[in-house]
């Protein structure tokens, strides 16, 4: 059984979006879906700098289409189950026919600017706390003022708060905790500091029709599996102001019995906790369309796709 992800904000690169785009067809399909939520996919994609990409605006649509693209790329996937990472939710959502192309970049754009919105009110970030015992350092976390917004598994957890209370945890690591690392990312998601964006957001999702999942949707709310399209939605939107569990994520690919899984475009970030946390399960990133084949094979073995 093969389970097909979605990585969140911070895995986007300068440039990453160029080699996709040399594939048949995938031009002027970015191109249309740049028309349709007024934002050159392309440029961001292609040409623009790390500084402008880091731009929660930009960085969550230009994610979404990434990985729809790449994920296209690879043609009849038939996954047992999807799940996305933060805003990667939005693109599982997509594979998991919730919402078509449009619908998904549409809602992701909204939801990108509502949290540039919320972000600006407060000089916030994010870090990745690397190694170290989940409980101390959650408790660390709390002592400090910040909030352990990601709770990743593999010994990775992400701590969200103002810049002064991250400057304090770099000072001051929890027990244990090898190495504090910031995140290119432009606010504290998944706190409280996002809440001005739920409400937008939810505005957004009303105005769509979800379908059911046709596939298995795996939630980072509680690492749930989730058959109604109108909960992925209500999920959706209130997950922008709290933590995401993807620890309880990689438990329930446990439980389904997940045998290989292939993170999209801009892959490398899922993999790498799959490989710590996922003894024995088969992982693969799409970097680029070179990886395409191996992909294909690896679908092909554990799908029979």
């Amino acid at each position: 059984m093969l389970v097909l992800v979605a990585p969140g904000q911070g895995a986007q690169t300068p440039g990453f979006l160029t080699p996709w785009l040399e594939l048949p067809g995938a031009a002027d399909r970015v191109a249309a879906w740049s028309d349709a939520i007024e934002l050159d996919l392309v440029h961001y994609g292609t040409q623009a700098d790390a500084d402008a990409i880091r731009d929660t605006a930009v960085a969550q649509p230009l994610l979404v289409a990434a990985g729809l693209l790449s994920a296209a790329a690879l043609g009849d996937i038939g996954p047992g189950a999807v799940a996305g990472h933060s805003v990667g939710e939005i693109t599982a959502a997509a594979f998991a026919g919730v919402l078509d192309d449009t619908a998904a970049l549409g809602l992701v754009r909204k939801r990108g600017l509502a949290m540039a919105d919320a972000a600006a009110v407060t000089e916030t970030g994010m870090a990745a706390l690397l190694g170290g015992d989940p409980e101390t350092s959650v408790a660390h976390l709390e002592k400090l003022g910040l909030t352990p917004a990601n709770i990743n598994g593999a010994g990775q957890i992400v701590a969200a708060g103002t810049l002064e209370q991250l400057a304090a945890l770099a000072e001051d690591k929890p027990e244990g905790v090898r190495k504090v690392v910031p995140l290119k990312v432009a606010g504290a998601f998944h706190t409280r500091h996002m809440a001005p964006a739920v409400e937008t957001l939810a505005k957004a999702a009303a105005a769509l029709s979800p379908a059911d999942p046709k596939v298995t949707y795996v939630s980072n709310k509680d690492g749930k599996a989730v058959a109604s399209g109108a909960e992925v939605l209500e999920r959706l939107v209130g997950q922008v102001a709290n933590p995401v569990r993807w620890d309880l994520c990689m438990e329930t690919f446990k439980e389904l019995g997940v045998t290989a899984l292939v993170e999209v475009c801009p892959g490398g970030t899922l993999t790498g906790l799959a490989k710590r946390a996922l003894p024995g399960v088969a992982t693969l990133a799409l970097k680029t369309p070179d990886d395409l084949d191996a992909a294909r094979a690896l679908l092909a073995e554990h799908t029979g796709a």
